[in-house]
Parts: C-alpha cells; structure tokens; sequence
C-alpha cells in the first residue's frame, strides 16, 4: 500500500492527480511516470483514494471515479459513507472493515457488490490505517468473479452429464444383463463344451448391441448365433433385444439359416427404422458333426483345426436392415472331434490404432494356441483376449466359442 502511494502528492485536488517527484542525486532510474500509473490502473481495473481523518479531505484518483461509475464533478466519496454505495447485503461487511481501520488501526480488506448503469459488479477493498488517515486501493473484480461463476457452472454441468451418464451405464448393464445368458457362463453337453464371454466396452458411452446365443432345439441340434446391432447405449440394447428374441423365436419352425436370416431382415426394414444389424447364426447337428450356417453382414466365424486357425468362407448375406430382397447363402461344414469353433463380434479384432486385417492376424494365431491351456476352454478364451490387446476401449467384445469332444454322440434314451 505505501508502495502504490509513493510519487503522488498529498495536496487533495479536483482529481488527485499523481505528481512527478523530482529523483535525489544518484537514484536509480526508471520511475513510472503519471501516464504509466493510469494505464496500469486501467489495466488492472484498480483505483486508489486517501481520506484524511483529521482535516475530512477526500482524494481519489481518476480510475476511483470509473470504478464507483461517479461523476468526477460531483468529488469523492467520503470513508464512513463508502458504505452507502454498497448493495444492502454487502453494507454489514463493508461498514465493519471502515470502522476496524479506524478504531483499531489495523489493515483489512472485504469484497462487495454495487449497482451502475451496466449492472452490478464486485469490488475488493482494501484499507490501511495512515499517518493521518486511511489509505484505500479498490479494485474492481466483476471479470473475474463471472469467469469464476462461469467456470462453477461448467464444472456442475459436467458433473451432471457423468451422473446421467454413469446411471445410463448401470441401466444399460442390467438391462443387458437381463436379456442376455450370463456372459462367461460354459454349458456342457455330450457331444461339446459351450463358452462364452462378454467384455463390455472400457468407455460407458461405447456400451453396444452385441449379442450372442447358444440354445439346444427340440429336434436335438443347437442353435448357435451371434450378432452386433449399429449405435450404443439404451437404444442399441432394445434393438438388439428385439432381434435377438425374434431370432430365437424363429428357431422354433425349424427353417434354415438362410431364411431364418431373410425374415429377421424384414422385420428390422418394418419394424426398426434407421437401425441396421450384422449377425451369423447356424445349427451344429451333434450326430453328424454338420454346422450348417449363415450370415448377414457378419465376421466369419474361425475354425481352429490340429493347432491351425482359419476363417470360414462366409456364404452370401448383407447386412440387415440394408436392402430387401436379397437372399442369403447357406454355408456347410463338417466338424471334427478336438475342432474348436469361434464366433464372435468385430469389436474382438478392430482397434482405431490398428488395421483390421493385422486385428484379425493376431486373432488367428491367439486362437491356435488355446490348445495349451488343454480343457479349460475358459482359460484359453480368457487368453486369447488378453493376447490381441485386451478389452477394446471403444466397442463391445463378444465371444462365442464351441469346443467339439471326442465323442460326439448324444446320449440315448432310456
């Protein structure tokens, strides 16, 4: 404060002006001129004032008078009224620094709002007792004070959207949960061991419509499928709902893959606008080791086959929800004792940091080695995840896996 007073005259004038102070022999250069002190109190929005207690004689600079929005004609305002300006609330808190300074002879400070033309704005006082007086520096801190605010609000509406969107997530999973088998669970039959896994995506928005399905049918064949429906989030997982359950619907009349494919396509062009849908669904006939398959769009499954893996040649199909009319291939292939079959989602093989084509070269030779971790078929999915990078960041990963035992006859009756 003694600082900010140094190089102005004393003397109250009409406007206080601050006066050059002729430098003593030998003393270093450089003093801000009275041109410099008013641009740097016009930067820093600050004003200064000097009120004389013994003689009642008021200064204020000329940034004072922009500061309060007063006209310099009408002079300064006196220290006990310096209250008065304040908005109602802030009179309390402004009166007591006033009256601290000047019964105690102690420096203080406190904030307060006043009301201009342009609106309220927020100043910081700062008072300290003087020889003869009170020494004030006023500042005004509106632009700061928003920025503040502004920076308040942001923070609370982002907290908000994480709220919506962690709470998103929790009804996204337990939906899912819900409508799918439970992810990572094995079945075992006679003639194979059933496993799947589900990795949801890292990120809750990346949350998506990937589905799978492994049910035995009346007639004894398994019905196997998978699928990933286009988008994230709550919609995706209805639609996929919607699909899935209609697809195993039709299972029921025993029709080929093909048209099993053809009716699911119709039903997403009629009844799901705008939603479009990959899946590759067969049946694995257990007497005849015969996999008789399909697919709409959908990655080929792979065959992994005496420690080598190869992709299947996927029969003709589009994606659903794509065109109408166009009919779908059936596929055929005659499985071995010690074959292992793997169906699953793109979201295994791609990654924006890679090319699918090297995605799915890893893939390969990961599932050639699930023949080390012998019968665990679990440890040997589990594996094969961690190998190709892990979970994906940014889409679901499902994984549908039929290990076919040595005998693969199913039971007879009794």
């Amino acid at each position: 404060m003694d600082g900010v007073m140094d190089g102005f005259d004393e003397t109250p004038g009409p406007s206080c002006l601050p006066q050059r102070v002729p430098l003593p022999a030998g003393a270093p250069r450089g003093v801000p001129t009275s041109e410099q002190l008013a641009h740097t109190q016009r930067l820093g929005e600050i004003g200064w004032s000097q009120w004389d207690l013994t003689t009642g004689e008021t200064c204020w600079s000329d940034h004072m008078y922009k500061i309060f929005g007063r006209d310099a004609a009408q002079g300064p305002i006196r220290l006990h009224d310096l209250p008065t300006l304040a908005e109602p609330a802030d009179r309390q808190a402004l009166d007591g620094l006033v009256s601290r300074v000047v019964r105690g002879a102690v420096p203080g400070q406190a904030e307060f709002r006043i009301r201009g033309d342009d609106g309220v704005r927020s100043l910081r006082a700062v008072l300290e007792p003087a020889a003869s007086g009170v020494h004030g520096v006023i500042q005004d801190v509106t632009a700061r004070r928003e920025a503040e605010r502004a920076v308040a609000e942001s923070q609370r509406q982002l907290l908000e959207v994480r709220e919506r969107a962690e709470e998103e997530r929790h009804v996204t999973l337990a939906l899912r949960d819900a409508i799918l088998p439970q992810p990572g669970a094995s079945i075992s039959l006679p003639y194979a061991r059933i496993s799947v896994r589900y990795v949801p995506a890292e990120k809750s928005a990346s949350l998506g419509g990937d589905w799978y399905e492994a049910a035995p049918l009346p007639d004894g064949r398994m019905f196997l499928a998978i699928g990933d429906v286009s988008g994230h989030g709550l919609p995706a997982i209805a639609e996929m709902a919607q699909l899935r359950h209609a697809l195993v619907g039709l299972t029921m009349t025993t029709a080929s893959p093909d048209l099993l494919l053809a009716w699911l396509n119709a039903l997403v062009l009629n009844r799901l606008d705008d939603t479009t849908a990959t899946v590759v669904c067969g049946y694995f006939d257990p007497p005849t080791r015969l996999f008789t398959w399909a697919q709409a769009g959908h990655l080929a499954p792979i065959l992994v086959r005496h420690g080598t893996a190869e992709q299947l040649t996927p029969p003709h199909g589009v994606v659903l929800g794509a065109i109408s009319g166009q009919p779908y291939g059936v596929a055929e292939i005659r499985l071995e004792p010690g074959d292992l079959l793997l169906m699953f989602t793109d979201g295994l093989i791609e990654r924006r940091s890679r090319d699918i084509s090297e995605g799915l070269a890893l893939t390969l030779k990961a599932a050639g080695a699930i023949a080390r971790h012998g019968d665990c078929l679990d440890a040997g999915l589990d594996g094969l995840i961690e190998e190709i990078g892990g979970p994906n960041p940014e889409d679901d990963t499902c994984l549908l896996a039929v290990s076919v035992l040595e005998d693969s006859r199913p039971p007879i009756p009794r």
